[in-house]
């Protein structure tokens, strides 16, 4: 199948609005292969969901076939600590490794862990939004968004809040690496953030085994079942994991969602009318414009899609933003509807990799958003938002609004 024109990841035209090219992506067939990354891309939404629940899909293939074998180059040397922190993360790790983790992590990271959060969050977004009201304005990305995730992540893992500043531009340096083709530069970047991050958590970590506090690591660190315990590198992995995903993704989240509100004033007005809507709100604005695009997954078999066999050893790029606007599966799906009902988007995945910490996304936006909605009912944008240079991880560099 020949390369699909209408996706161009690094053209910044199309990095700052997509949709039309995925629609064009939808209606020129099911699977593309596209050369520049050596993928295939998936844009529909029910291929999607299938492939994410499909066996023959891994998000490594480690677990099953060496990479000569696999066909696939060994990673860089270089490389490490990155290649070591991401492979043992749960998200990339693979059956039966991975049910082991989740298993294990999920017995800390439960429903009354979050709830017993939620205090905290709704305190940390008051607070922030005090600041930002008392100054008529600024930045919601600097000010709000960015904050938030940091402060409510480090206080369930139980980092000090001195050391807090740190975890932002760690985040940032090792999500950067999750974007297409990385440089040499941000390789570098990433590998110097994976040792300086890493190192931290270990003697964070070793602090918890002699004084067990009451936060996330000290609790993973007592998690068992059946005499199975979380390595040392599986520990420095998931709190990094928890840290990127529910950073990156909620800083993104927030910011898209504020600007796709700005940009239908009709449905934020009903929104500020109707609070009541607020949980489907959510929904759609995350369904709307999603803060991640791109999902990879390895081929682990031969797998037919709408007639097309992708063979072993190949990669596939799941659009979670294409997905997401299928008019297949979503009636309108250009039209934000903040009461849509039958709201299926993929933004927390599906399967064994669907998102840990969706509850806690959940619960930071809905906070954020009750605080600016009762209080802040005239706030607007002051300027069109910069976005961020990055495709898979869709967001703004800054939301200037004034109160």
């Amino acid at each position: 199948m020949s390369e699909p024109v209408a996706f161009d990841p690094w053209d910044p035209q199309f990095a700052a609005d997509p949709y039309p090219g995925y629609a064009e992506l939808r209606a020129r067939g099911r699977v593309h292969y596209f050369a520049p990354t050596d993928q295939w891309l998936v844009p529909g939404h029910a291929d999607v969901r299938a492939l994410l629940t499909h066996r023959s899909l891994g998000r490594s293939y480690t677990h099953r076939f060496g990479h000569e074998e696999f066909g696939r180059p060994a990673p860089l040397p270089e490389h490490e600590p990155f290649t070591t922190l991401d492979a043992n993360g749960l998200l990339d790790l693979e059956p039966p490794a991975h049910p082991r983790v989740r298993r294990l992590v999920s017995q800390a990271f439960t429903p009354r862990t979050v709830e017993r959060l939620a205090p905290v969050v709704r305190r940390l977004a008051a607070s922030l939004v005090d600041t930002l009201l008392a100054d008529g304005g600024g930045d919601l990305i600097a000010d709000v968004a960015e904050p938030l995730p940091v402060a409510v992540i480090a206080e369930l893992l139980g980092v000090p809040p001195a050391d807090r500043g740190l975890l932002r531009p760690w985040s940032a340096d090792i999500c950067a690496m999750y974007e297409l083709n990385p440089s040499p530069e941000t390789a570098r970047r990433a590998v110097r953030a994976s040792t300086e991050f890493s190192d931290y958590l270990r003697e964070l970590i070793a602090s918890r085994r002699c004084s067990p506090g009451d936060d996330l690591i000290s609790a993973m660190i007592a998690a068992y079942e059946a005499g199975d315990r979380l390595s040392e590198q599986e520990l420095v992995s998931t709190c990094v994991l928890l840290l990127n995903a529910g950073h990156e993704a909620s800083v993104n989240a927030t910011g898209n969602s504020w600007w796709a509100l700005f940009q239908h004033p009709q449905q934020l007005a009903a929104l500020r009318g109707n609070p009541a809507l607020l949980p489907t709100a959510i929904e759609e604005l995350l369904r709307y414009d999603s803060p991640l695009h791109l999902f990879e997954r390895w081929v682990l078999d031969d797998v037919e899609v709408a007639g097309t066999v992708i063979p072993r050893g190949s990669e596939v790029a799941l659009l979670f933003g294409s997905a997401n606007h299928d008019p297949a599966r979503f009636a309108e799906p250009t039209r934000l509807d903040l009461a849509r009902a039958d709201n299926p988007h993929l933004s927390f995945g599906a399967g064994i990799h669907y998102c840990l910490g969706a509850p806690l996304a959940r619960l930071e936006l809905t906070a954020v958003f009750e605080e600016l909605l009762t209080r802040a009912p005239g706030l607007h944008a002051v300027a069109d938002p910069p976005r961020k240079p990055g495709f898979v991880q869709r967001g703004l560099r800054e939301l200037l609004v004034a109160a």
